[in-house]
């Protein structure tokens, strides 16, 4: 199975028709999937954690939408035998992995995936985030990357550029701020030559690095996915880029059928 990083946005992304038909013609061209296995940037906990492995109540973690956006359903079944492999492979000595069975789905893990397998028939787990640390972020990917060959699609929930204090509303998909569209450049380069090292230190070597994520959960699952798909990086591409309200929506793949059509970044 390929690995993605995606921009999963606030609830009204979910608006958004070319954002809506990006995700669904990605998820098209990919291999149907055993079980997803997501990381979103709106669960830190420590050790890792996994949510609920049966369908349960999605978690609602966003204040003042209108009402229909803690309307959305999203029923898809749970993943008991994925959360055993993930605990085999992350526990070890002096490690565990925690459970938090009446968690359900935030909105880093359902807004995108109603877009991308909208009758909800893939089996969804959800993993913690146990820091923010960059490297560490990576060797997590490491150790989680043979699930690929169990047919499990690893999905690093994020957003490419996020500082909500520079939100644009109603700018178009070529609009963006200096500081956003500089880190959505150096990033884009940084992927394509397979700059990791520059990539784990991007707050010291990227432009704007401080104004794109004046904190820095909605970059760190992008290191979960490097790590998923370290052994393919050349095979690494961006699926989808351009901006939304300012903030750079770039969502790559690693690995997978690179000649696809539709391969190229949409916008």
């Amino acid at each position: 199975m390929p690995v993605l990083y995606l921009g999963h946005g606030a609830p009204p992304l979910a608006d958004d028709e070319l954002w809506t038909s990006q995700l669904a013609g990605w998820s098209a061209r990919l291999p149907r999937p055993r079980a997803i296995l997501m990381v979103s940037a709106h669960w830190e906990s420590a050790p890792v954690t996994l949510s609920a492995t049966r369908t349960v109540p999605l978690v609602y973690d966003f204040w003042g939408f209108p009402e229909r956006y803690y309307q959305v359903r999203y029923p898809a079944p749970g993943a008991p035998e994925l959360a055993e492999r993930v605990r085999k492979l992350l526990s070890g000595p002096g490690e565990q992995v925690h459970d938090a069975p009446e968690r359900g789905l935030d909105h880093g893990a359902y807004v995108p995936l109603v877009e991308m397998y909208p009758d909800a028939g893939v089996p969804v787990l959800q993993m913690s985030m146990p820091t923010l640390e960059p490297e560490e972020l990576l060797r997590l990917g490491r150790r989680l990357a043979p699930l690929r060959d169990e047919g499990y699609l690893i999905i690093g929930s994020g957003f490419f550029t996020h500082n909500l204090s520079g939100l644009r509303w109603g700018a178009g998909v070529d609009e963006a701020p200096a500081w956003s569209r500089e880190f959505d450049h150096w990033g884009r380069e940084a992927l394509e030559s397979g700059d990791v090292d520059a990539l784990l230190d991007f707050a010291h070597k990227s432009p704007s690095g401080r104004l794109a994520h004046p904190r820095s959960e909605h970059f760190a699952p992008l290191f979960v996915t490097l790590g998923a798909g370290e052994a393919e990086l050349a095979r690494q591409r961006t699926v989808i880029d351009g901006f939304w309200a300012g903030l750079a929506k770039r969502s790559i793949q690693i690995g997978g059928d690179a000649e696809a059509p539709g391969a190229a970044a949409v916008r």
